[in-house]
């Protein structure tokens, strides 16, 4: 191994440097320092193994704050403004790793945030992340990591190997019970339609906010999805395709849907879920409508028998007083997981409900089914469990 010819600095450090090429006219080189000639030889073997992978070495000392802001501007030209909220608050979370060099980033560092989000309470909530939040920031990380790799300016992308807690909280999203899919189909309400549809065809809040009737084929049993609404301060924009491409599809709707849709009056061109303008929707109308349609299913079907702040009496729909939420607080994405969860229980294959859901990654619909077929080949072995201790008191 040749020696350095380079004397020790005024600080003591050896220094040695590699020529990276020519810029602008200019020659450039990396300079390498360190305080021992076996430590400086190392280094640079390191490097020139850097340079010869095609690595830029000039842009090694970037920060991970660097690459996250280009990869949020990517993000803000592919996905909602809602979706990008999230990225940014996902991003938002990796704070401590901004001033960090991109090339010196372990998988330590990442696993270290994660773990504290599992932990600690969040200053939003007050609790800890649920899983599915932790694995939001884990992508993010493999994301930004991913574009400093395809820029050259590292080679290995440390967030793959970043383990989620097993005994982190799960999110509160589900399917909704036999029971509960009963007060969808048999309450009459202006956001009926919109809560059929979604829990029957699996549309998101903006794709079903952006439907009119003439994507609705009944003869066929088909809807097109081919346009979402988003959120811009509250106020609905309309965009061609969806969420994502995949988003962009047709949807084969179940008879139950069909039937219903057609007792339904409407114009053509008009809107499915309007407000009461027959205009799009904004955030704020959303949210009274949907409230609105969970105190009438809170009304008929709480069991107030037990609510102390009644009484045990059912309260009086127009009563200017209170009313307690009884029943669960159902959301737009329980009834979408609804729709996921009744085409595993159908048998549809991962592939088809990968289309119908409008899934861009098949792994989004695989945790799904897998969560489905853990939840319930538990609920069969308690089956077998029930049966065998019959079948054991029987014999007694």
């Amino acid at each position: 191994m040749p020696k350095s010819k380079n004397k020790p600095r005024y600080d003591g450090l050896l220094r040695s440097r590699i020529y990276l090429g020519v810029k602008d006219g200019k020659k450039k080189y990396k300079y390498v320092y360190a305080k021992t000639q076996r430590e400086l030889d190392k280094k640079v073997i390191e490097q020139k193994i850097k340079l010869g992978k095609g690595i830029d070495l000039t842009s090694e000392r970037d920060n991970f704050g660097v690459w996250g802001e280009r990869w949020l501007k990517i993000k803000k030209t592919e996905v909602s403004p809602g979706r990008y909220a999230t990225y940014k608050a996902r991003y938002n979370n990796l704070s401590d790793l901004y001033n960090c060099p991109i090339s010196k980033i372990r998988t330590a560092d990442i696993q270290d945030i994660i773990l504290d989000c599992a932990t600690l309470p969040s200053e939003i909530t007050g609790k800890p992340y649920s899983k599915q939040t932790l694995s939001e920031i884990k992508n993010v990380a493999k994301q930004i990591l991913q574009l400093a790799i395809d820029n050259r300016v590292i080679d290995y992308n440390c967030a793959i190997a970043v383990k989620i807690p097993q005994a982190a909280q799960t999110s509160k999203r589900r399917a909704l019970t036999d029971e509960e899919q009963h007060w969808i189909v048999d309450t009459p309400h202006r956001a009926q339609t919109a809560a059929m549809i979604m829990m029957y065809a699996g549309l998101r809040r903006g794709e079903l906010l952006a439907l009119t009737w003439e994507d609705i084929d009944l003869n066929n049993a088909v809807i097109s999805v081919t346009k979402s609404v988003y959120m811009i301060n509250g106020k609905p924009v309309l965009k061609q395709g969806g969420k994502t491409s995949a988003s962009t599809r047709k949807v084969y709707i179940p008879k139950v849907l069909v039937d219903y849709l057609s007792g339904i009056e409407h114009d053509r061109f008009s809107l499915v879920c309007p407000n009461q303008k027959n205009n799009l929707m904004s955030e704020t109308a959303w949210k009274r409508l949907w409230a609105s349609y969970l105190c009438e299913l809170n009304l008929k079907y709480g069991d107030w028998k037990n609510c102390v702040q009644t009484g045990g009496k059912r309260p009086n729909k127009y009563s200017p007083k209170q009313k307690p939420m009884i029943i669960p607080q159902i959301t737009a994405h329980w009834l979408r997981h609804t729709y996921a969860t009744l085409l595993y229980m159908s048998g549809v294959d991962i592939l088809t409900a990968k289309e119908l859901m409008g899934h861009s990654d098949i792994k989004t619909t695989m945790s799904i089914y897998t969560h489905l077929d853990n939840v319930y080949k538990k609920q069969n072995i308690s089956k077998l469990d029930d049966f065998l201790a019959k079948k054991i008191k029987t014999t007694i």
